[in-house]
């Protein structure tokens, strides 16, 4: 609308402001859509990494795994070390593996992880709290039906340390003993008391038949 001197100064002011604001929500809208679009990705990420039932090895078949490999160490012996050693290999499974030490002459056997740690002396070794490690499974793994020890290991793929709870029992070697075998669970809910329940369970043939 033309005002009295014929200059129209305040309609051109007012449609620039409205092109202005039209343009600040438009960047806005996308603002906000990359925003959201970028959460909803990160969720996805988040849920993608995040360990399913399939990824995490179970008490269960834990026990059942060192339990297979005492057996197979009882028959083939000290030939069959070099199995334990191969990080593809069957004894390695979801989030956790099988490793074999010698409690009698302190040192570690095989471990599919640690190449470093083969050939190594154990019983000094510590976790961040200062629990010995290998002392207390060498313990556990004395008992007649195994055992299980909780302490602060690092968890394949994780970075970082995590709660780790291993059952070791003996390997029945001709001309060797002290030979023991263990693997673990990265678990931070369950309980040392219902480990052993499960454990006694297995223990049972008439619970638990022989696989």
């Amino acid at each position: 609308m033309e005002s009295s001197d014929g200059r129209h100064r305040v309609t051109i002011v007012l449609t620039f402001h409205t092109s202005e604001q039209k343009k600040e929500k438009r960047e806005m809208k996308f603002a906000t859509t990359i925003g959201l679009m970028g959460m909803l990705l990160a969720c996805g990420v988040a849920r993608a990494a995040a360990p399913t039932e399939a990824d995490v090895a179970s008490a269960e078949e834990t026990v059942n795994k060192v339990r297979a490999a005492a057996r197979l160490l009882h028959e083939k012996g000290s030939s069959a070390y070099a199995d334990f050693n191969q990080k593809d290999g069957k004894w390695v499974w979801k989030d956790s593996y099988v490793f074999v030490f010698d409690c009698r002459k302190d040192r570690m056997i095989a471990h599919p992880m640690r190449p470093d740690l083969v050939g190594k002396p154990i019983l000094q070794i510590t976790d961040n709290a200062g629990k010995y490690i290998f002392k207390e499974l060498c313990k556990a793994g004395s008992e007649p039906r195994g055992g299980w020890v909780e302490y602060s290991w690092p968890k394949p793929g994780a970075g970082r340390l995590s709660r780790k709870i291993s059952y070791a029992t003996t390997a029945d070697i001709s001309f060797a003993t002290g030979i023991q075998v263990s693997a673990g669970i990265y678990d931070e809910g369950i309980t040392l008391p219902e480990l052993a329940k499960v454990l006694e369970k297995m223990s049972d043939p008439a619970k638990y038949p022989a696989m």
